[in-house]
């Protein structure tokens, strides 16, 4: 394929913007090369400023659940926009949104919008030390949950790419208050919550991991969790930036069946816009102003072109009781045919897929932890990942982040990725 016109975008770019992108693990710092530079996509298709198109795995990191420029989120966002596009007060479609949100969630009554995951999770955090009045919270090694200063300590995805999980910036005093722990390892949480006595007020978690790939949680993790949070006085936080209106209707909460006393979302709750939000029971939520002490605000928050496009989404999601079995169904589909490829190549590899999220590891050992996932053979995933690329099947340009699998994939798009990975195979 040919990309002259990315090549010279991104020259342009890096003139005037750092590193030539606004968001790092764009650039394609990990895999080499050149990045492609998108102007336009529909349905399960991205097409490039060359005229190439690509199969998306990506789905601008998950939120496309239903396909790109999908009718009903376009329409909704073209006819809130001809009303003005913001205004710095309520608006009526922010209670509408948030009355199905809280409808399809379990165990929240209340949600605040905000414009990105990374402001849902570090208003979380907030809320969790108010609340409790403690000041320490433990997150996981890998587990992403932004780049507020709080959890850019051992930080996923973009984080690692990058190659600075522990950002310059980020003060020692800041980082004192987050504690580390092993994903999948109770006996460390415990560890850490005996060492910490009565000073930790939230234990942060993806409850299925995205951001060092694909990782599911051990059966019986996320129940311990619960029940250590139980026994301290401490928060439980499930970043469902990713898993939130994915995994579930009612996220990984609902898939699991296990309550955490603050959700946040972001991704899909949007719409493809910028929109994030984080929602816990009432007694929580009350401590935001301007009824509580804890001081959280946003211009833009509640945007209605954000709104708009959000609620169009989750009520068809809603709509839709077959929309989570048939994703699942895709997923494994590609799951079994990746596997069957890479196997008659005697590739190593290790697949890990829960719902609609499926991740390819150059590994011959299970993926459970961050440690496992950086175990796993980079040259191979470069050489995978152009390989692919060349062949029209854009995937995530890290070995760290997981793919999204969208509704609007045929079944003929998956074989056409099968088929690339079994061409790609023989030279790895």
């Amino acid at each position: 394929m040919l990309y002259k016109r990315s090549s010279a975008l991104f020259q342009d770019a890096q003139k005037v913007i750092p590193g030539g992108v606004n968001s790092p693990v764009r650039a394609f710092n990990a895999v080499g090369g050149t990045p492609i530079f998108a102007k336009s996509a529909k349905g399960a298709y991205v097409y490039d400023e060359d005229g190439n198109r690509f199969i998306d795995y990506i789905n601008s990191w998950g939120p496309m659940l239903l396909g790109h420029a999908f009718p009903p989120v376009v329409d909704a966002v073209i006819e809130k926009a001809k009303q003005g596009t913001s205004f710095g007060m309520p608006t009526a479609i922010e209670t509408e949104i948030a009355e199905l949100a809280v409808s399809m969630v379990p165990n929240i009554d209340k949600i605040r919008f905000v414009n990105s995951g990374t402001e849902a999770c570090m208003s979380a955090i907030r809320l969790a030390r108010g609340f409790t009045k403690k000041d320490k919270i433990i997150k996981f090694a890998g587990c992403y949950h932004g780049h507020s200063d709080s959890f850019l300590i051992a930080a996923g995805s973009g984080a690692i790419t990058f190659g600075t999980p522990n950002s310059p910036g980020v003060t020692e005093g800041t980082a004192k208050d987050t504690l580390l722990a092993r994903y999948n390892d109770l006996e460390n949480v415990k560890e850490l919550v005996e060492a910490n006595k009565d000073a930790i007020a939230a234990i942060i978690i993806e409850p299925v991991a995205g951001n060092m790939g694909c990782i599911p949680p051990v059966e019986g993790f996320l129940e311990g969790l619960r029940a250590i949070c139980d026994s301290n006085d401490i928060l439980l936080i499930f970043d469902e930036v990713m898993t939130g209106f994915r995994l579930a209707n009612g996220g990984v909460q609902a898939l699991k069946n296990i309550n955490a006393d603050i959700v946040c979302f972001g991704k899909v709750v949007g719409g493809g816009l910028p929109v994030g939000a984080f929602a816990a029971r009432n007694e929580i939520m009350n401590y935001l102003a301007p009824i509580g002490p804890v001081y959280q605000a946003g211009t833009l928050s509640g945007n209605p072109l954000a709104m708009a496009a959000g609620l169009a989404m989750l009520k068809t999601i809603n709509a839709d009781a077959d929309l989570m079995n048939r994703l699942e169904e895709k997923t494994k589909y590609l799951h079994n045919g990746i596997a069957d490829a890479l196997n008659k190549n005697k590739v190593t590899h290790t697949i890990n897929r829960i719902g609609s999220m499926i991740s390819v590891h150059f590994s011959e050992d299970a993926v459970v932890d961050f440690d496992s996932a950086a175990k796993g053979n980079n040259e191979t995933f470069k050489k995978f990942f152009h390989g692919m690329l060349n062949k029209g099947i854009y995937i995530a340009p890290s070995a760290f982040e997981t793919w999204f699998i969208t509704d609007a994939l045929s079944y003929e798009d998956l074989n056409e990725t099968i088929a690339a990975v079994e061409e790609i195979a023989k030279d790895l």
